[in-house]
């Protein structure tokens, strides 16, 4: 006999997504019935398995208005990043275009790369933020240069829930050459409209992000006209994906992708609203406590907000709420270092203020949250 227990609400879907009943069931349907190779043409399993793939393209690439063979898939966001950027190396050196710019509060997965191309003699710009965590587009138009290669902006910041101004960013780029990558895990099919802006060549997506399972994403890169982005491999064998990210295609995860991609598109303003009436739930409670919120709330998602209560450090709050919700103070992949985060930093707050930052994240899958007793716990605390 199973004994229920009581469990924290789940507070921090910027980390990850619970999946969706018929995502779950799409995976399972290609785990245990339709197994088959993706690439064995000789028999209906592989045939169905292809179809399976070839539909996920579709779903993947309608929410951003792609074409089907503009969609490679990975094993997720930090492989669509690494992929986009490094892989674009060769293109650079060729071309002599070694300038690269970027952001300072990107995620580890952009930043890293870009210090790799930089010990092998490209330049990078890194453009500073203002405290409001938004990139100011003039700032990007004065580092330009005729040589720049890439430039490589996030969609929505994982930690704070700020979207940047790509519609800009797009906007300044139409009589320049260079690659526009943003890595769109946090906001890929949640924020649909600047993601459709065809300028955008270079989009990472990750499943997990978005009610699918973990292990798969993708990368979209688009045509201009009929010239194919230039990307090189980083790895080799098999030629799947167009060669640019080969090996045997995970269909059931891709499937999944696939139909969580699909329900992302068709539910996005029910799944907002739901959002927002939590979003002002929270609000409403926090207001007593009299929080820092952190950035220009005018750009954060709905289903994000990061605060801080005066005198009181994240670890010792997420400590004590620990038993009611599941919350974080940052990036879950850099959880377990206990520097103050690079993005809040960059944002020009001290230490001790980036210390004090923790981050709440739902979905419209959460269920009615008790935010009295959130709020009546942290008002007993020392």
């Amino acid at each position: 006999m199973l004994i229920k227990m009581d469990i924290p609400t789940y507070l921090d879907c910027n980390a990850t997504t619970p999946l969706e009943a018929s995502v779950l069931e799409t995976l399972l349907h290609y785990l245990t019935v339709d197994y088959g190779n993706e690439g064995s043409r000789t028999h209906e399993y592989g045939s169905r398995a292809k179809q399976a793939v070839q539909k996920a393209r579709d779903q993947v690439g309608a929410v951003v208005g792609a074409k089907r063979d503009e969609v490679l898939f990975t094993s997720g966001a930090t492989e669509s990043n690494n992929i986009a950027i490094l892989g674009l190396a060769e293109e650079g050196l060729k071309k002599n275009k070694k300038h690269l710019i970027t952001t300072r509060i990107e995620h580890k997965a952009v930043l890293e790369p870009f210090e790799h191309l930089e010990r092998q003699g490209f330049e990078v710009s890194r453009i500073e933020v203002s405290p409001s965590g938004r990139v100011d587009p003039k700032e990007v138009a004065n580092a330009l240069r005729d040589d720049t290669l890439l430039v490589s902006i996030m969609q929505a910041n994982n930690e704070t829930g700020i979207t940047q101004p790509l519609d800009e960013i797009c906007e300044l780029l139409k009589d320049h050459s260079a690659y526009f990558h943003t890595d769109a895990a946090q906001a890929y099919g949640k924020e649909l409209t600047a993601l459709k802006n065809e300028r955008i060549d270079l989009i990472s997506v990750s499943a997990h992000k978005i009610y699918g399972p973990k292990g798969i994403g993708a990368l979209i890169a688009r045509r201009r006209g009929f010239r194919k982005c230039p990307l090189t491999a980083l790895v080799a064998g098999g030629g799947q994906e167009r060669g640019i990210r080969p090996g045997t295609l995970p269909v059931a995860l891709i499937a999944a992708l696939g139909e969580a991609a699909r329900l992302a598109e068709k539910n996005a303003e029910q799944r907002r609203q739901r959002c927002l009436q939590i979003r002002k739930q929270a609000i409403d409670a926090f207001a007593a406590l009299q929080p820092q919120f952190t950035g220009e709330q005018d750009f954060v998602m709905p289903h994000v907000l990061n605060l801080a209560i005066s005198d009181i450090d994240s670890e010792a709050l997420i400590l004590s709420l620990k038993d009611l919700i599941a919350i974080s103070n940052g990036s879950a992949c850099t959880s377990a270092s206990y520097s103050p985060s690079h993005v809040l930093k960059a944002m020009g707050m001290t230490n001790d203020q980036a210390n004090s930052c923790i981050r709440i994240s739902w979905s419209h899958m959460t269920s009615d949250i008790n935010w009295n007793a959130i709020t009546e716990r942290i008002r007993t605390m020392d």
